[in-house]
């Protein structure tokens, strides 16, 4: 911290009110020289006699507290550090909590982590009804627990229940809902805030107290006796165990110092706390966490074009070509997101209909969450139209063709664009497996023509790839990476190569778990290898997910380009029956109304399986070092521009396990010699397409890392 002082103190008629305004930061943060004026704060206000009560509120707009600084966990070096620190935060919080003069809690913008932990601290809390207004614990999405007495006060305030689906699942939520739930006292107008504040701590400092609505017989049940409390945890239990496969410690820990506090009392949870979060904090798994967490955060500043003060194209019409799946989901998260004007365009009336009726859908499931109002809904749904002919797109500052990957009838449609829109406008393909350049070779401009690749379903996967072309203007990138992140995407530029970053190091994966489908390999123990890995779903799901046809047309120019082989016939013959996957309700899974059933043990005839035993400690080896070489293979041909770029690609577009860091941080933390020795013997063994890229050779031979700073 600088010499400027983060609080400032007013004494407003025997009131205290403290002022938190971190100098030189945009939001509030908790550091260890936080806490120490803080703990000089609270020693002033106990000492000074006039002092009735006090209120802390916030200096920043649109923030109370974000939460720790999360750049100080990566300086911890021992376990022992970080419990001497997380006691003394421990402490004062304490004296904040016991002192005889209240103190209220005036919360505007952001409430998180430790932040709220010091609200939970004093006597009442008023939240305001700004949507910025979020209250929550996400420490276990850190891989750490709340260990300033979150896992105490928050079960005591509302519940042992409530408590845990909080701090288990990393909860964010709108002050609205923190009121209904018991966190938050009384709402309020932003404006009146701080007059609210000062009128409820003169109140308390006569001798008011609020009365807090009880928790019914549910929590007289569960709540408030062991008996209950041990029926609560096992569930909770169970449903992490579900969740996380038990790859994450934090939610387990969080449990452990959540039951242990009210078993035995606050000042034995205290401990545990600190214990817990001090073993969780020097881990490998919470320093995975917090790296992507700077990599995300990272990523929300880089337009990705290398350079400062690239001229962005204002977007505030979006065209979308190809009103069919994945445009109409693209075009509704736009209106959604972005609250932009999209103009849909498709061949005729009937899919134009279908894709409206698809892109409203995606409004109206947001309603249905109340994550908008029906005003907004309607507000947002003014937004679309559709057309069959060009009319309304000479207007658009950005226009995202979705057509069938046919580069043929991409040509056509960019053809006809370049005839109606403007000079400036971008020009944007959603292929994902046509390279950005060939869609671009017939362009007139091709320096505004940009891939935009967008994962499905497009309203929850978080991934968006910008591919650039050697030709592509910067300006024209920083637009696409621009209006990306505005649309709630992570962003990563991608060179325009094939397969882009995804479905690169996706191939080889996939290819080997169609190799180990003719080994005969059960399809159940090929997508178990992978999901007790970590990932979300096997490969095989996968497939499925994405669809057997689809992924034959990828496979194809994936090979055509790179000159690999793999067991392309055996899917073709899978698609020739008819199963596509999920969307034609048969795969190698069956699915009843769109949910998985069970394996449809027919598939096993079509792909001509041999009878063998297939070890699935093995093929999890096989799948998993498949994707690591080319990852590394990928990286050397400068695909992505940094390996932080290719983790977080890996992460949010494949669901990579997070707690491993991404397939480049991963051989890292193996050890890039020991990795080579491994694809070494897996090309003894099972083929040459597993001899370690030459960039792992390169690197093992001076014993060097991906992350060498870390």
């Amino acid at each position: 911290m600088s010499g400027v002082s983060a609080f400032r103190i007013e004494n407003e008629d025997g009131i205290f009110v403290v002022t938190f305004d971190l100098p030189n930061e945009s939001v509030n943060k908790i550091s260890r020289g936080v806490f120490e004026e803080l703990d000089e704060v609270l020693a002033r206000f106990e000492s000074d006699a006039s002092a009735k009560a006090g209120v802390l509120i916030s200096g920043k707009r649109d923030n109370f507290i974000a939460g720790a600084d999360v750049e100080e966990f990566v300086t911890f070096e021992s376990a022992e550090q970080v419990d001497q620190m997380v006691r003394a935060g421990q402490k004062m919080l304490s004296r904040f909590a016991n002192y005889e003069k209240p103190f209220v809690a005036a919360i505007d913008g952001a409430c998180v982590g430790g932040g709220l932990e010091i609200a939970l601290a004093c006597t009442y809390r008023i939240a305001t009804s700004n949507p910025k207004t979020m209250l929550g614990l996400p420490e276990v999405q850190l891989g750490v627990i709340p260990a300033l007495g979150g896992c105490q006060r928050l079960p005591r305030l509302i519940g042992v229940r409530a408590a845990l689906d909080i701090i288990l699942a990393g909860k964010v939520v709108p002050a609205k809902r923190a009121k209904r739930v018991g966190i938050v006292d009384e709402l309020v107008h932003s404006a009146e805030l701080k007059e609210v504040a000062l009128e409820t701590a003169q109140r308390l400092a006569v001798g008011w107290r609020p009365k807090r609505k009880g928790r019914g017989v549910a929590g007289l049940l569960l709540d408030r006796n062991r008996i209950g409390r041990s029926v609560v945890f096992r569930t909770a239990r169970k449903q992490v165990l579900k969740k996380t496969g038990g790859h994450y410690p934090a939610p387990f820990a969080a449990m452990d110092a959540v039951r242990v506090g009210l078993n035995r009392g606050m000042k034995i949870g205290f401990q545990r706390e600190a214990r817990h979060f001090a073993e969780l904090a020097v881990g490998q798994i919470s320093r995975n966490l917090i790296q992507i967490f700077f990599a995300t955060t990272a990523l929300k500043k880089d337009l990705g074009t290398g350079s400062d003060g690239v001229e962005l194209r204002p977007v505030s019409k979006v065209g979308i070509v190809g009103a069919g799946f994945m445009g109409a989901a693209i075009g509704g998260v736009a209106a959604l997101t972005c609250a932009t004007d999209v103009r849909f365009r498709d061949a005729d009336w009937e899919r134009l209909a279908k894709g409206l009726n698809l892109a409203r859908g995606v409004l109206k499931s947001s309603m249905k969450r109340r994550r908008i109002t029906k005003y907004e809904y309607r507000e947002l749904v003014s937004l679309i139209s559709g057309t069959t002919d060009w009319s309304g797109f000479g207007r658009t500052d950005l226009v995202i063709e979705a057509v069938f990957e046919d580069l043929s009838v991409k040509h056509e449609v960019f053809k006809q664009l370049e005839e109606v829109v403007s000079s400036d406008c971008v020009l944007a393909s959603n292929t994902s497996t046509i390279p950005i350049s060939k869609i671009a070779s017939i362009a007139q401009r091709p320096e505004r023509v940009v891939g935009m690749h967008f994962f499905s379903p497009v309203d929850r996967m978080p991934l968006l790839e910008v591919i650039a072309t050697d030709s592509t203007d910067p300006s024209t990138t920083a637009t696409a990476v621009s209006f990306g992140r505005d649309m709630g995407k992570t962003v990563i530029v991608v060179r325009d190569r094939p397969g882009f970053w995804v479905n690169r190091i996706l191939h080889p994966y996939t290819g080997e778990a169609g190799r180990l489908l003719e080994e005969g390999a059960p399809i159940e123990m090929i997508d178990r290898a992978m999901t007790s890995f970590g990932f979300p779903v096997g490969p095989i799901t996968l497939l499925d997910e994405v669809g057997i046809d689809v992924a034959v047309k990828a496979g194809g120019v994936m090979e055509e380009a790179l000159g690999t082989t793999g067991p392309l016939e055996t899917l073709r013959r899978v698609v020739e029956s008819g199963r596509l996957g999920r969307k034609s309700g048969r795969g190698f899974y069956r699915y009843e109304k769109g949910k998985k059933r069970a394996v449809d043990q027919s598939v096993y005839e079509i792909i001509g399986a041999r009878s063998g035993r297939v070890d699935e400690t093995r093929a999890r080896e096989r799948l998993v070092y498949s994707m690591l070489n080319e990852a590394a293979q990928a990286i050397s041909e400068d695909v992505v521009r940094t390996p932080r770029d290719g983790d977080i690609g890996a992460i949010f577009g494949i669901g990579y396990p997070p707690f491993r860091g991404g397939p480049l941080r991963y051989i890292d933390q193996l050890g890039v010699r020991n990795v080579v020795a491994t694809l070494n013997n897996l090309a003894d063994t099972e083929g040459d397409r597993f001899r370690p890229a030459p960039i792992l050779e390169e690197m093992a031979s001076r014993n060097g890392r991906f992350y060498p700073n870390d």
